[in-house]
Parts: C-alpha cells; sequence; structure tokens
C-alpha cells in the first residue's frame, strides 16, 4: 500500500511539474512576441499621429508644404550648417483663432533627431523652440 501511495504522489508531482513549465514556456514566448512587436507598434502610432497631423493641418487652411517650409527654414537658422535630412509635421496645437497656432515637427539630421516648434502670427510662422 506504501508503494502505491509513492507512485500516485510522484505522478501528482510530475503532472504539476509539466503544467508548471508549460505555464513558464508560455509566459516566456509572449514575453518575447511581445518585445519583438513593440517597435513596429510604435513606429505605426508614430506614422499615425504624423498622418492624423497633417490632415488636421490641411483641413484648417494650413498649407503643410509652406508650413514645412517655415521649418526648414527656422531649423536652418537656428542650427546653421547642419543638413537636416527628414522634417515631418508630428503635431497641431490649433485652439480657436489663429495668433495660438503651433506647429511641432521631427527633424532629423546625421546627428540625431529634434523637435522644432514653429508658432503663428497672422499668416506667418516664427521659430519658437528647438529641443
Amino acid at each position: 500500500m506504501l508503494a502505491a501511495v509513492s507512485t500516485a504522489g510522484i505522478i501528482v508531482l510530475a503532472v504539476l511539474g509539466f503544467f508548471l513549465l508549460l505555464a513558464i514556456g508560455g509566459a516566456f514566448i509572449v514575453r518575447r512576441r511581445t518585445e519583438a512587436g513593440a517597435a513596429a507598434f510604435t513606429a505605426e502610432i508614430e506614422r499615425a499621429n504624423r498622418d492624423l497631423a497633417a490632415a488636421h493641418a490641411s483641413d484648417n487652411g494650413w498649407e503643410p508644404s509652406r508650413v514645412t517650409e517655415a521649418a526648414r527654414q527656422a531649423f536652418s537658422q537656428e542650427r546653421p550648417g547642419v543638413a537636416a535630412t527628414t522634417i515631418e509635421l508630428i503635431q497641431v496645437v490649433d485652439p480657436p483663432g489663429t495668433e495660438d497656432d503651433k506647429a511641432v515637427f521631427r527633424v532629423e539630421t546625421a546627428a540625431g533627431e529634434h523637435r522644432l516648434t514653429l508658432g503663428r502670427h497672422g499668416d506667418h510662422w516664427h521659430f519658437e523652440t528647438l529641443t
């Protein structure tokens, strides 16, 4: 009778151990899949934000090419001799009226990434910040 209890206990422990290994393995696989998709998810969110900002700008009568050109000029004045490889509109701040409008750009250079903010005064865009 003692041998039967020991065998049953061993079987129960083996089954529990098997399920524990399945749970640990599953958690590991889910974590790896989540980490692998995080960069793609972040890139997709950033692309959606840029698209939304561009759509919002064009819906409010902003001329995206004109605002982008103002951003290019402001960047070249603030960082003479540094070439911007990419300038993308990433955020539109558009409270009622036009005097407090802001356009935020992501500017890529060979040295890194910057955020450039332009403010609006009437039909003129002017430099506010560069980080």
